[in-house]
């Protein structure tokens, strides 16, 4: 399955182009873009939600999607021009170019990513493809069952799963391609990306993309 238009920018920076662009957690960011349609914000950590990055991507009619928990503190950092959409972990939002799914995000036996915070993930339902991207998640009773064709995990441990629980939930989701994340800065080194792939069933096409 072609992935070419998914960009691993930096740790769980993603960039999604087609006939619409599309940022997740925009860190990092080493050029101005100004090219966003959606930016995607999972949750509030300082490598997730970086309002100089975001500044670089965004353009007068960028849409911001971000938990509803967020709301106050992104309306203060975006702007009250910013066109600020907030929602909560089962909840759907359809646009013109693409539907997308708020899906729960958080750790089990860690404190970084608590369940109570409600923090999320995201399906994007694209070009007759859906992408999810995990955030900063650990394997848990609510993602196991999602449904989709491209998964972005994080691999790195830590402050998420590591690359063995990261294949585990993989080989349960059963998608085509699964992309990991989350490693090689900030958390986890840069062969994490490897020993998922070798814990990935055969039948999964694992792609490493990351640029940094």
């Amino acid at each position: 399955m072609n992935t070419d238009f998914i960009e691993l920018l930096t740790h769980s920076s993603i960039r999604i182009k087609g006939d619409v662009v599309i940022y997740c957690d925009p860190f990092r960011i080493d050029r101005e873009y100004h090219d966003a349609d959606l930016v995607l914000i999972t949750h509030d950590h300082f490598d997730h939600f970086s309002p100089e990055d975001i500044a670089l991507v965004s353009k007068p009619d960028t849409v911001y999607l971000i938990p509803s928990g967020m709301e106050k503190q992104a309306r203060k950092a975006l702007g009250k021009k910013a066109m600020i959409l907030t929602g909560d972990a089962g909840e759907s939002f359809n646009f013109e170019y693409t539907d997308i799914d708020m899906v729960p995000s958080y750790n089990v036996g860690k404190s970084f990513h608590p369940r109570e915070a409600g923090w999320v993930g995201y399906l994007i339902h694209i070009d007759n493809k859906t992408i999810y991207i995990a955030g900063d998640t650990d394997i848990n009773d609510d993602i196991i069952n999602v449904e989709c064709d491209i998964a972005m995990v994080p691999v790195g441990g830590k402050y998420t799963m590591d690359y063995k629980e990261a294949a585990d939930l993989i080989n349960q989701i059963g998608c085509n391609v699964a992309i990991p994340t989350h490693y090689g800065s900030v958390a986890g080194d840069d062969a994490d990306g490897e020993r998922f792939k070798e814990l990935v069933d055969s039948s999964i096409e694992v792609k490493i993309i990351k640029k940094y």
